[in-house]
């Protein structure tokens, strides 16, 4: 006999409200044989056809007017491959039946992805192109454990949640189906019956493609395959090598001048990538290029965390990008954001009606800043989506190295609140345990799985040991962004020179600490926005004291211990602050007057000085690389240091920040000989007044300085220079 799913079963399917409709729907054994249920909404005839001989074996009877078809086949016993031959509208299709297949997952993914120790969750969960028995299609897996009912929808079933609800695997909270015949390109959605009851559309959190704004699917998209890394790539990336990153916001770098338009992808690789190379960076370090929603955001509030943003271009696009930079000799930097995310509705917030991704105390999962969610970082999977997402990018798109967004924000559950908005942590302190757990958890596992993976952070506290490895209580990031540097230097230099005497220690202070970590000295995207002007703005005097003081600065930071950073338009004093809706102001390179075009010969002499002085990096997180040699010469505001590489060849650097000439200035020296001048930013090259030392300078045996031999120097105004001796 037929065992016939009763009325009040057959109600609750169509809709949606019936949990497990693979134990209805498919090919079951019953006492009379076989017995195949199809819910095929408004279809008007089904047959059963035998895969291995063609025939049909046996017509469906609609058992409900909506589209619930029944049929026995009494002389079989064993399941067997079949497809259904069905009519909609006067139309034949013959399709397979996504209810025969099996259960996807295997046990040891269930248990790596419930533990949080799953390396690359992204191999599973999202869509996956696969065949399955022979059959093409695409395996869907999505965790929603508190949802009623996951449907996957799309182009492919008319957007229509009753056709193919998804099988839930209750030990892990993972709903799946095999869906046969869906193709690469395709749109799709998860429709989710929450545990309000309510139906909402959401995007896969996994999806490897998602639609442009406005629009919100998710694509079928292949898995990108493994990039191999080179040795060169991860020695290009270590504490002993140059570093120079450029920072780039892809939309506002340059613009197609007809039509204000973004360039692809295509055409970054081409013009970027030679303007990169051309201006001597050896990175390039891109903010947020994950799927988002809002523009204005500039990429850190992203959505589709496994997804290349389609502005641009398609993820073949952006790989083949990257590839380029590799080829170039450039390595790439990825600005990552595992910090908060927006709460759009078609994204993670209330993802299945509960507070899945998020944490649900509003003191705890709202950040007031930005008007986002923070991610539970105490939940396995959320901690194995934002991980997996970090090897996602650095293996299957050879990213180099991450970024990662204002770590403050989550080491800290009372960030940018008042006393009584914040909840502390088990022990009563302010520090987000699970957070930091995360950050030591992801770090450590790149750096053993991934080797030549680096992270680099964006932390703008004192919190301790930020580049520590963690087993030494500290974070596990390779460099940390030195915020307390740039903000002290940039506040000196926005002095009057007759005033800078005041605030001399300024630009020493930085020292005092710079051993406690691996710093990048950044001047980022954040200084040149929300009213702060551009870095040439905040320089005082007349249009001349104003390049000339840029240019000095330049030169303190690229001889200063530590990486550097700059960002895009500030190599060539980008006079306006930046504006993500429009391009760079290139034409400012044109100008007559050679200021901008100057600055910008001067970034690029800096970056390849750099690469060719070991001096200037080799040592950079070691004592012995550097020694002061004028410290406290305040009422002349100048400053002289040495750097030193690995074999104790020595490089001196002398920056003048006052508009007087210094003739005669005397400095002591531990290495007597003949020196050269090498890079001077008040050359004429640059647009300076072309003073300095030219051709050999001679060191004399007169103590200065707490040494028994010195140098006799012309210190140009507003200007730093590079001496290097010879021999």
């Amino acid at each position: 006999m037929s065992v016939l799913p009763d009325q009040h079963v057959i109600n609750q399917i169509f809709s949606g409200h019936y949990a497990d409709p693979f134990s209805v729907l498919g090919m079951h054994q019953v006492a009379a044989g076989l017995e195949v249920r199809a819910l095929l909404p408004d279809a008007s005839q089904v047959w059963v056809i035998d895969t291995q001989s063609g025939k049909k074996v046996a017509e469906l009877a609609r058992r409900d007017e909506r589209g619930f078809f029944v049929g026995v086949m009494p002389r079989r016993k064993k399941t067997f491959r079949y497809q259904l031959e069905v009519i909609w509208n006067d139309e034949t299709y013959r399709l397979d039946d996504p209810y025969r297949f099996g259960p996807l997952l295997q046990e040891l993914d269930i248990w790596l992805l419930s533990e949080g120790t799953h390396l690359r969750p992204y191999e599973r969960l999202g869509a996956h192109l696969s065949s399955l028995d022979n059959v093409d299609g695409v395996s869907f897996m999505v965790w929603a454990p508190n949802a009623m009912r996951v449907s996957v929808v799309g182009e492919f079933n008319f957007w229509d949640g009753r056709r193919h609800p998804m099988r839930f695997r209750k030990e892990s909270g993972i709903w799946e189906l095999f869906l046969p015949a869906v193709q690469r390109g395709q749109t799709y959605k998860y429709e989710i019956i929450d545990s309000n009851g309510n139906i909402v559309l959401k995007a896969d959190p996994y999806a490897f493609e998602a639609q442009m704004r406005p629009e919100t699917a998710s694509l079928v998209s292949p898995l990108p395959e493994k990039v191999a890394t080179t040795a060169e790539r991860q020695r290009s990336n270590d504490f002993d090598r140059p570093i120079s990153i450029y920072e780039v916001h892809l939309g506002s770098w340059r613009r197609h001048t007809d039509n204000n338009f973004w360039l692809s992808y295509g055409e970054l690789a081409k013009q970027l990538i030679d303007y990169v190379k051309y201006m001597g960076f050896t990175h390039i370090e891109l903010m947020p290029i994950n799927e988002h929603p809002f523009d204005g955001s500039w990429g850190y509030q992203p959505l589709g965390m496994y997804a290349p943003t389609r502005r641009f271009g398609s993820p073949d696009e952006f790989k083949a990008f990257v590839d380029s930079a590799h080829e170039a000799g450039i390595n790439v930097i990825l600005d990552w954001v595992p910090g908060h995310f927006p709460s759009d509705n078609h994204g993670l917030a209330q993802f299945d009606g509960t507070a899945l991704y998020e944490y649900a105390d509003p003191r705890e999962g709202y950040h007031q800043d930005w008007n986002t969610l923070i991610y539970n970082y105490g939940r396995h999977e959320v901690r194995n989506y934002l991980a997996g997402n970090a090897f996602y990018w650095i293996e299957r798109y050879g990213i180099d190295a991450l970024r990662v967004d204002a770590v403050a924000s989550m080491i800290y559950r009372d960030y940018s609140r008042a006393e009584g908005e914040w909840v502390p942590n088990y022990y009563g302190g302010r520090e987000n345990l699970e957070a930091i757990a995360f950050l030591r958890y992801t770090n450590q596992t790149l750096g053993k799985e991934l080797p030549g993976a680096v992270t680099l952070a964006e932390e703008s506290t004192d919190y301790p040991g930020v580049t520590l490895p963690p087993d030494s209580n500290g974070l596990g990031f390779h460099y940390k962004w030195n915020l307390g540097w740039m903000h002290d230097t940039l506040n000196y230099l926005k002095n009057d020179p007759v005033h800078r005497k005041h605030h001399h220690d300024l630009l020493t202070f930085g020292m005092l600490y710079n051993y406690t970590e691996n710093f990048v000295l950044p001047l980022s995207h954040d200084e040149v926005v929300h009213g702060k002007g551009s870095l040439l703005d905040r320089m005082p005097g007349d249009a001349w004291q104003q390049f000339a003081n840029l240019r000095a600065y330049y030169g303190f930071m690229w001889a200063h211990p530590g990486k550097k950073l700059m960002f895009m338009g500030c190599e060539f004093a980008q006079g306006r602050e930046w504006n993500f809706d429009t391009s760079l102001d290139w034409h400012l390179l044109e100008g007559h007057d050679g200021w901008h075009s100057g600055v910008q010969n001067l970034v690029r002499d800096l970056n390849h000085c750099y690469q060719q002085q070991a001096p200037l990096y080799e040592l950079d997180f070691e004592r012995q690389g550097f020694e002061w040699l004028v410290v406290n010469d305040h009422e002349n505001s100048i400053y002289a240091f040495l750097r030193r590489d690995k074999s104790g060849r020595e490089l001196i650097a002398v920056s003048n920040f006052t508009p007087v000439p210094r003739y005669g200035y005397r400095i002591g020296i531990n290495q007597p000989g003949r020196y050269r001048e090498i890079l001077n930013t008040d050359s004429h090259f640059y647009r300076g007044s072309n003073l300095g030392n030219q051709g050999e300078l001679f060191s004399d045996a007169i103590g200065s300085h707490q040494r028994e031999h010195s140098l006799l120097l012309t210190i140009p105004p507003l200007a730093t220079i590079y001496l290097i001796k010879e021999g």
